[in-house]
């Protein structure tokens, strides 16, 4: 069994930028976004970036909010921001809240893909994910993150790929559609959640893409 670390691609680091064209509408500052009322992340409580991190800062909070760009089992989604070496990021699900029901409660999307379609050969790196209800007191999902391990990774985030979906077309989400790494409260002993943390584990890939390359967050099971 062989597991490849990742980075971001160099040649992926700089991606086209497109200006608004004449007679294109500009959204205004406090429209909705275009997936409110999707059971996913829908605010940045804080960030704290590990060294290398950088890439996805300047789309702030937005690339981490609403539902995933997943890309499929043989590609990376640059819709991301790279935590960089250890560093951590809480999201916050507004009126929302995570509660324990059947399976997994929530899921993490990170971009992992499997090299030739290889489960065994999959670019991954991996986080570690905490629960809070008040945002004070976290407890955390045990993570089997070893290094030169193989998957599976059980408990940590970023080693399952994000599948490509219609996030309108599908507003409640299963891991079935999803694809990501799933978690379920019982696993920690809690019952509610309303925010949830992660933190990279391994700090692979090179600046300024190193680290846990998170993409969003979505809710399972919401009361």
């Amino acid at each position: 069994m062989k597991r490849i670390h990742h980075g971001l691609l160099a040649a992926m680091l700089v991606t086209a930028g497109g200006a608004v064209g004449c007679g294109e509408a500009v959204p205004p500052v406090d429209a909705a976004p275009w997936w409110e009322g999707l059971p996913y992340a829908s605010e940045m409580v804080s960030f704290t970036p590990g060294e290398g991190a950088g890439y996805g800062e300047q789309a702030l909070p937005d690339v981490v909010l609403g539902p995933p760009q997943g890309k499929g089992e043989l590609a990376a989604s640059l819709d991301v921001l790279s935590l960089g070496d250890g560093g951590e990021i809480v999201l916050g699900f507004g009126d929302r809240v995570i509660v324990d029901g059947p399976g997994a409660d929530f899921v993490v999307f990170e971009n992992p893909f499997y090299a030739d379609g290889d489960p065994e050969q999959v670019f991954a790196e991996l986080g570690e994910v905490s629960v809070s209800e008040d945002g004070e007191t976290w407890v955390h999902f045990a993570c089997d993150s070893t290094p030169d391990d193989a998957p599976p990774y059980t408990g940590c985030a970023g080693w399952t790929p994000t599948q490509e979906y219609d996030a309108l077309e599908h507003p409640t989400l299963s891991l079935e559609l999803t694809g990501g790494d799933g978690f379920d409260l019982a696993d920690v002993g809690l019952s509610r959640a309303r925010y949830v943390r992660i933190r990279d584990l391994w700090g692979v890939g090179a600046t300024p893409s190193q680290g846990f390359d998170l993409d969003a967050v979505g809710i399972l099971n919401a009361e």
